[in-house]
């Protein structure tokens, strides 16, 4: 050891770990400063809890990070510990073999990420190397350890993850991305076999995997972020602290029982929520952006819901219990307001909205392009085109045919940063039309009237906005609707007789107009969706 300049590895400029790119769709390196913002409120919550004491300055705590890829959490820990224990322990290297050996573990996703892990944090990728800023490991591994760890094959699916046996069953050449952490039914007995001996940990803390790497693709691939949060826990730490896609608190795939036990978990203490794409971590295209949450074992309450926006909070955080609904409302602002709607009781719209493929009919199915020739033609709204089939040919809702109904895209989205539109501009669909899985069927009616007042009430704001609040991915699915009261529609719906009959204070009509931009001024879609569902 040469000194604290070797150690120091934030004092180089720049920080290697904000220049390295992400390797995979499942290995998302956190930034340093991200990684610090939760570290603060780690810090907070431990002072709180602890008559002010300083958890950095406290030699005792262990901290696991069970999903290390640059190391920057375990790093960014043994920088303040380093600190912290001046006073306790004086000696530079004494502290720094005291931390490292003690205090700091982690275990690499991959073998390549361990490698950079362990660079980060005993500045050599070996860490009995002649470089690393500790001599007292006995194994090159140190305490971030990584081992090749195989899927176990139940019908073609990893029972532990779900993965693919033919997307990711590939040979001893190629990575496996079965993860050691959740590839074990006892995870404590698990730790004894890395560490050698009983490990608890007081804190344990991630950026973990988001996806299955098995040829699925944005959100239609699996994900796997929940799994390690449930393992984490399993570990009875006194806090965890992960990052997470922010997806799960109002859809995602195969997240209803994850999402259901998390805003049932009354130790959940803090959520930071950062919406606005690319914001959290620049670059990184996660749609529905990203949170990060701090859970205490000891705490029985609410949670502090606080939004970052453009690097700043939109208002103070707010404590509330997070079960209120069957989702997150992840805005603060919102809770009001749809606490307003809900106090009148009324039907849902989520009701009367058709579920996918509601004439049977996939995506891709195209009937002929013109009706000539056709006994009995149905016209056939589908992606990016109209075409006729024979009305035999639809056998599911076949009844529906014949009645005016109202279209809506069922993907709808944009690229930018900042979604504000929330649902396509609806199409009227007469009589002697049907769709392909492109639409849902929002209603269905036996007048033309009846259809263009439901079709101006889907256009509205106000609508708009308490779709927005469960429609968390480019999917506008049926129970996007389950916000919005289902009303009698004898007469034409504007936002200013929405706000009207449900109370809304001008602050609350702003903050709506805020998030929810107006359609343009033509009142419905005459063109055919586009298969992506950008507008």
């Amino acid at each position: 050891m040469t000194g604290q300049a070797l150690f120091a590895l934030r004092g180089r400029n720049p920080d290697v770990l904000t220049c390295i790119a992400n390797l995979s769709n499942d290995e998302v390196f956190t930034p340093p400063e991200f990684a610090n913002r939760m570290l603060d409120t780690l810090a907070e919550a431990w002072a709180a809890n602890s008559k002010g004491a300083n958890i950095w300055a406290d030699s005792s705590v262990k901290f696991l990070d069970p999903c290390t890829k640059s190391g920057v959490f375990l790093r960014e820990i043994t920088s303040r510990l380093n600190k912290g224990l001046a006073d306790e322990i004086p000696n530079l290297e004494d502290r720094v073999n005291h931390i490292l050996t003690k205090q700091v573990f982690g275990i690499g996703i991959t073998h390549l990420t361990s490698l950079l892990a362990r660079r980060s944090v005993y500045c050599s990728k070996h860490a009995k190397g002649k470089h690393s800023i500790t001599k007292s490991f006995r194994s090159d591994e140190g305490n971030i350890w990584f081992k090749r760890t195989e899927h176990t094959w139940v019908d073609d699916k990893c029972e532990y993850c779900g993965a693919s046996k033919k997307a990711l069953d590939r040979g001893e050449g190629l990575e496996t991305h079965a993860y050691a952490f959740i590839h074990a039914d006892n995870i404590k007995a698990r730790f004894t076999e890395l560490f050698g001996g009983t490990m608890q940990f007081d804190v344990v803390i991630g950026n973990p995997p988001y996806q299955l790497d098995d040829g699925g693709y944005g959100t239609s691939a699996a994900p796997i972020y929940q799994l390690f949060v449930e393992k984490a826990l399993e570990l009875d730490p006194r806090y965890a602290v992960f990052v997470t896609p922010s997806r799960w608190m109002a859809g995602g795939k195969g997240l209803d029982k994850y999402r259901e036990r998390m805003l049932s978990d009354k130790r959940l203490r803090n959520i930071v929520d950062y919406p606005k794409l690319y914001e959290g971590f620049p670059g990184v295209k996660i749609r529905g952006g990203i949170s990060y949450f701090l859970w205490e074992r000891e705490h029985k309450g609410p949670c502090e819901v606080q939004t970052i926006w453009d690097g700043q909070p939109t208002g103070p955080a707010v404590a509330r219990y997070l079960d209120a609904y069957d989702i997150l409302v992840r805005r603060n602002e919102a809770v009001p307001i749809l606490e307003k709607v809900r106090a009148k009781s009324e039907q849902t719209l989520d009701t009367r909205v058709s579920s996918g493929k509601p004439f049977g009919l996939r995506t891709f199915f195209h009937g002929k392009p013109a009706a000539k020739g056709l006994k009995k033609p149905v016209k056939l709204f589908g992606s990016q085109k109209i075409s006729w089939v024979e009305r035999s040919a639809i056998t599911v809702n076949p009844t529906w045919i014949d009645e005016w109904k109202v279209l809506m895209t069922a993907v709808q989205g944009t690229s930018a940063a900042v979604e504000t539109k929330f649902l396509s501009k609806p199409i009227i669909a007469e009589p002697g039309t049907a769709c392909t899985e492109t639409y849902l069927v929002a209603g269905h009616f036996d007048n033309e009237t009846t259809a263009t007042n439901y079709a101006k009430y889907l256009r509205t704001r106000f609508l708009r906005f308490l779709v927005s609040l469960r429609k968390a991915t480019q999917h506008a699915t049926r129970d996007v609707y389950a916000f919005v009261p289902d009303l009698p529609l004898d007469k034409e719906w504007t936002d200013a007789k929405l706000y009207k009959r449900y109370g809304l204070t001008k602050e609350e009509i702003a903050f709506i107009e805020s998030q929810v931009a107006e359609h343009d001024s033509e009142l419905f879609e005459e063109g055919i969706a586009d298969e992506g569902g950008d507008e």
